[in-house]
C-alpha cells in the first residue's frame, strides 16, 4: 500500500473518539468473537453484486489478509499501488476471477505469500498457525455505491448491511458494529480500524 495510505485504530464508539479518527473514512475492519450466537444469529443478508471484489478465505486463520484484500481491492480505484508489488500483480491477476478462483490463486501466490510473512513479522504479537483454532474473526465494511457492504471470505457473497456515503462511511458501519456487540453484550473482545489517507 502506498504511503499516503494507511490503518488507524479506533479507540471507541462514542462521538468525541471516532472524532479522532481522520476523514474521509474509505473502509473499516471489524475483529469480532466467533461462537455460537455469532455463528446462529446472523446480521445482515448475503446478496451478490458484481462491482465488488470478493475472495472466499481457504486459508486456516487468514482472515486478517482476507479482510485486507477487501478493503484495498475495494478501493483499488482510490489507490495508486505500484506496478510490480505483490498486491498490484495479485489484484490484476485475479480480477476477472470468481471469488473461489481467487482464493485458490493466493494459495499458491508467493508474492502475497512473502509479503504477508514480512508484515507479519512486524507485529507485535504473534500470529497464529493455519491450524490453529481461533475465537475471533476479521471483515472489512466498505461503501460501494452507496451501499454498505460487509466482506467475510467466510460468505459466499458481500452481506447488505443499508445505505451509506463517502462521507457517513465511518457511522454507518459503527452502527452495524453495534449490532455485533448487542447480539454478544456479555464479550468485549472487539476491535475495529479504519483505512484513511494520511495528512
Amino acid at each position: 500500500m502506498p504511503q499516503s495510505w494507511e490503518f488507524v485504530d479506533i479507540y471507541g464508539l462514542d462521538p468525541d473518539l471516532l472524532g479522532m479518527v481522520p476523514q474521509p473514512v474509505k473502509a473499516v475492519v471489524l475483529l469480532y468473537p466467533i461462537n455460537e450466537k455469532s455463528e446462529s444469529q446472523p446480521i445482515g443478508s448475503v446478496k451478490p453484486n458484481e462491482k465488488i471484489y470478493h475472495i472466499k478465505q481457504t486459508i486456516g486463520n487468514a482472515c486478517g489478509t482476507i479482510a485486507m484484500v477487501h478493503t484495498l481491492a475495494n478501493n483499488a480505484d482510490q489507490i495508486q499501488f505500484e506496478d510490480g508489488k505483490p498486491f498490484q500483480k495479485f489484484l490484476e491477476a485475479t480480477l476477472e476471477l470468481s471469488p473461489a478462483e481467487r482464493a485458490t490463486y493466493l494459495e499458491g501466490d508467493k508474492g502475497m505469500g512473502s509479503a504477508h510473512e514480512d508484515i507479519a513479522q512486524e507485529g507485535q504479537t504473534q500470529a497464529p498457525s493455519r491450524d490453529e483454532k481461533v475465537s475471533t474473526h476479521f471483515v472489512a465494511l466498505i461503501d460501494k455505491d452507496g451501499e454498505l457492504y460487509e466482506l467475510d471470505g467466510r460468505k459466499d457473497g458481500p452481506v447488505l448491511h443499508g445505505k451509506t456515503t463517502p462521507d457517513t462511511l465511518l457511522q454507518d458501519a459503527v452502527a452495524v458494529v453495534k449490532q455485533f456487540m448487542a447480539r454478544d453484550p456479555d464479550e468485549l473482545n472487539f476491535t475495529l480500524m479504519a483505512l484513511v489517507r494520511k495528512g
